[in-house]
């Protein structure tokens, strides 16, 4: 199990008219074994805290802290260390696989990349893989093409949980999904979750499908945390009038939203 601490984390990036602010000191927490979910509207920055997370965009200041350790650390075999301990899948499989490369070599790359593998082993570990995030072995030999949107998706799941990582940081992962499919997708991180023992920050602009998989619920706009709290207390009573915006925006027939408890 992995923890994850954000200590005052600002992100900042040159925009047509000047720096802007996109993270703003930020902090928040996902102890090991946990779920931390994100949710705000498009352009609150939660995808720029993601990315900040593992690397893929500048903090100016703050820190970001794996099992205690800062992600901005300089040495080659610690570099490597925070990549096994922490994966991310982003919005977009279509852009995440190589349309040019079956499953089958996809899972296999990523699972070689901290442990070597003879041929048997490595066709064990994709089957593993595979059924870890609810696919037929079979489609092993399949091209990205060869996939529905929801297998890519699990295909991208699947790459990111062959090094065995202790966090996952799961990026929008259901919005370019059909209803239907965000539905078996969630219900997947859950089991995984459970099952691995795995650290997650989930991250979403539903709030119903965001504390569906989370123990904790945190609220972004325009850079900032306007509200921290369990899933089913923020569920209950949200504090803010911006989380309150967006569970009114959830359609629904009659009643307060439900518990998780009772789904």
């Amino acid at each position: 199990m992995t923890d994850l601490r954000l200590c005052d984390l600002t992100v900042r990036h040159h925009g047509p008219r000047g720096p802007v602010t996109a993270v703003d000191r930020v902090s928040l927490e996902v102890p090991a074994g946990t779920t931390l979910g994100l949710v705000g509207e498009s352009g609150s920055g939660k995808s720029t805290l993601a990315r900040a997370i593992v690397g893929l965009a500048p903090v100016h200041d703050g820190r970001v802290l794996v099992d205690g350790q800062d992600v901005r650390v300089r040495t080659v075999r610690a570099r490597r260390r925070l990549g096994r301990l922490v994966q991310i899948v982003l919005q977009d499989p279509d852009t995440a696989l190589d349309p040019r490369m079956t499953v089958r070599q996809t899972l296999v790359e990523a699972a070689t990349v901290f442990q070597r593998l003879d041929r048997h082993a490595g066709a064990e570990r994709v089957a593993e893989l595979l059924d870890l995030v609810g696919l037929d072995p079979r489609l092993a030999g399949r091209l990205p093409r060869q996939l529905s949107g929801g297998q890519r998706q699990r295909v991208a799941v699947a790459r990111a949980l062959a090094v065995g990582p202790g966090l996952l940081i799961a990026d929008e992962i259901t919005s370019a999904l059909d209803v239907s499919v965000q539905a078996s997708i969630l219900n997947t991180i859950r089991e995984l979750r459970q099952r691995l023992g795995l650290s997650m920050l989930f991250i979403g602009h539903n709030l119903p499908a965001v504390c569906y998989v989370s123990d904790t619920v945190a609220v972004m706009q325009r850079g900032r945390i306007v509200e921290t709290g369990p899933t089913d207390a923020l569920l209950r009573d949200p504090q803010h009038p911006y989380t309150r915006e967006l569970l009114a925006a959830v359609p629904r027939l009659s009643g307060p939203p439900p518990s998780r408890r009772s789904r």
